[in-house]
């Protein structure tokens, strides 16, 4: 579901309707309400004092009232305009929420943990065709990143930059090696997932930026079934694992959870224009309040 299209069609609709009722059904309905009341008081004048409504004011403004009242169409689109527009510019602009759906970013992101994506950080960009529109900061190795999955652009993968274009990535023998440098990993105590049970983890240093990772010695080096996609030919797989260069205008992505990521290894690079912001705050998870708050 295309939940920004969607937005986008009801702030249209429910614009037009506020634009119309502003200067066609508003100015009809205090014409109604006036001629109505004029009409009340004249009936008033009328019948003279002995006979007259001993709650005219009250009358009045209640015969007014009802003339003014939107009609239910109207109450349920134009009414809705202004909060859906906030809603549209706050989730095109400024922050979008998502929903970790996997443990692919075990153990920095958990599936459950509501996050906020900031959506200005990297460049604005328009709403639904995700054009670029101002230059933000550049992508830095060790951010973590919600962007358009290249094999279906309707879903929104999660993952940590790791290589930038130019870079050369190679992760052999289970080692994370970029430009020719091994990435600093130390060990920490080892992470007890529900449903993993224990696993073996790392502290990972990416241009002095650190953050914990998984990574599993016993499991195979190799990177089974990597699939077609452009630029395939700037990798190499072996029995070690796979070497990349970054080509231009793309980046190289990998989920902390190594041994349970779907990522770059597998499904090639995440082109500039995919990318939708920088996550960076987790403001809810329902099964573990002590979640909330920022990460690296």
């Amino acid at each position: 579901m295309n939940f920004a299209l969607i937005l986008f069609v009801l702030v249209i609709l429910t614009g037009v309707a506020w634009v119309a009722d502003k200067l066609v059904f508003m100015p009809q309905r205090r014409r109604a309400a006036e001629a109505a009341v004029a009409e009340f008081d004249r009936q008033q004048e009328r019948i003279g004092e002995r006979f007259a409504d001993e709650n005219v004011a009250q009358t009045r403004a209640r015969l007014r009232d009802d003339k003014l009242r939107q009609p239910w169409w109207l109450e349920y689109s134009a009414s809705f305009f202004p909060v859906i527009l906030v809603v549209f510019v706050v989730r095109s602009f400024v922050v979008e929420p998502f929903k970790i759906p996997s443990g692919s970013m075990v153990p920095t992101l958990l599936v459950g943990d509501f996050i906020l994506v900031n959506k200005f950080d990297y460049g604005i960009r328009l709403p639904i065709t995700n054009t670029k529109v101002t230059e933000g900061r550049p992508l830095q190795r060790g951010d973590v990143v919600v962007f358009r999955y290249p094999k279906d652009e309707s879903v929104d993968y999660i993952k940590r930059v790791i290589g930038l274009p130019g870079d050369t990535v190679a992760y052999q023998d289970k080692q994370l090696t970029i430009n020719g440098k091994p990435v600093l990993e130390t060990p920490l105590p080892d992470y007890l997932d529900e449903r993993m049970g224990y696993a073996k983890q790392f502290e990972e240093d990416l241009d002095g930026r650190k953050n914990a990772i998984l990574n599993n010695p016993a499991v195979p080096p190799f990177i089974v079934g990597p699939e077609d996609y452009p630029y395939r030919d700037n990798c190499t797989y072996n029995a070690r694992g796979v070497i990349c260069k970054v080509p231009p205008g793309n980046y190289f992505m990998m989920g902390d959870n190594r041994d349970n990521s779907a990522d770059s290894r597998y499904w090639g690079f995440a082109p500039d224009k995919n990318i939708v912001g920088r996550a960076f705050f987790i403001w809810m998870n329902f099964s573990n309040l002590k979640r909330i708050g920022s990460f690296n």
